[in-house]
């Protein structure tokens, strides 16, 4: 006996709203390249997260986010890989994968997750950035060291576009900065920023009276940012400031 065929009619609009629903979350999750040490991340036309992972004592393994910004036959990182090794492997993606010249590299504050790869960067001739405050602290602590200095902001330009590297305030650090894109409406704030529902985590070196306003002041400092990326976990929008922001605020 031959069962009849049933036909279950979804209505346009469902359809159409589904369709989306799996685009966005494919292009949230889409990966450009990935390893066991390293992960590549598109967040826009021309910006990428790499994702490196450090071992700690106090959270164990911790996945670790840098910006790789390109424009025309150039490239800007932002944050080394934790270790020479996986710096050698984005640096082999920019240049043989994407076919780019890495310009600079520069160094969101002075800890490990941060600068631990600048030798290998180094030894190709690549030269590295810092805040000033991030050379002394770094050389204190026994971290490798930024080469060049910056006070306050340090505009590099990439291909036809431009980068800014700018310290607005303390918080997860005494010298922490944060890099935007203007082409891109994109801002790499490093460990300053936490993505949505973020503990604290580590605070050894941080100023967490300031920490709030900074952030605050981060998002009046760049009015036009899209896209936010945290030192940790996932990338979103000005949301991840405003929950920075109240997860500092003083009760």
């Amino acid at each position: 006996m031959k069962l009849p065929t049933m036909r279950v009619q979804i209505p346009v609009f469902l359809f159409l709203l589904l369709l989306t629903g799996l685009a966005c979350k494919s292009a949230k999750n889409s990966i450009a390249y990935s390893s066991e040490t390293l992960k590549m991340i598109p967040v826009s036309k021309n910006s990428y997260i790499h994702v490196s992972y450090l071992q700690t004592d106090s959270f164990g393994k911790v996945a670790c986010n840098g910006l790789v910004y390109m424009n025309g036959n150039e490239a800007v990182v932002v944050d080394t890989p934790v270790d020479a090794e996986v710096s050698e492997e984005l640096m082999h993606w920019i240049s043989e994968t994407q076919q780019k010249t890495i310009t600079a590299v520069v160094a969101n504050h002075f800890h490990d997750d941060c600068v631990g790869g600048l030798e290998a960067f180094h030894q190709k001739g690549i030269p590295s950035y810092g805040n000033e405050l991030t050379l002394e602290l770094a050389k204190k602590e026994g971290n490798q060291v930024p080469q060049n200095a910056f006070s306050e902001t340090l505009e590099m330009k990439v291909g036809d576009g431009k980068i800014i590297h700018q310290f607005v305030g303390e918080g997860h650090t005494r010298d922490n900065i944060v890099s935007y894109v203007p082409e891109d409406q994109l801002l790499f704030g490093g460990c300053l920023v936490k993505e949505v529902d973020a503990s604290k985590g580590y605070l050894g070196d941080a100023n967490v009276n300031e920490w709030s306003s900074t952030a605050v002041k981060v998002k009046e400092a760049f009015p036009d940012a899209k896209i936010v990326i945290p030192g940790h976990g996932q990338h979103g929008g000005t949301e991840l400031l405003d929950y920075t922001a109240q997860l500092f605020k003083e009760p």
